[in-house]
């Protein structure tokens, strides 16, 4: 028997509850870290995270960006935990 919307959308709050991290949430094995900084401080942060994390052994990423109204650069880099 098909779920009725009821049953999904407690379902979807049980999942969402669980951890807190965005990792744990998604289950992508991913870790990420989210800055908000002015666009030369994000340009250099973002150019520090790939030399710490190297693209070709940690599949580092800038997962997501934004220009916020003041001027700031909100971003989330992406990378795996291990470089294995």
């Amino acid at each position: 028997m098909a779920d009725r919307p009821r049953d999904l959308a407690e379902r979807m709050a049980r999942r969402r509850k669980i951890g807190d991290r965005p990792a744990a949430r998604s289950g992508d094995g991913y870790l990420r870290e989210t800055f908000t900084l002015p666009r030369a401080a994000a340009r250099a942060r973002a150019e520090a995270f790939f030399a710490r994390y190297p693209k070709a052994g940690y599949m580092s990423v800038v997962e997501t960006w934004r220009e916020l109204p003041g001027g700031d650069i909100e971003f989330t880099m992406r990378r795996l935990p291990s470089a294995d």
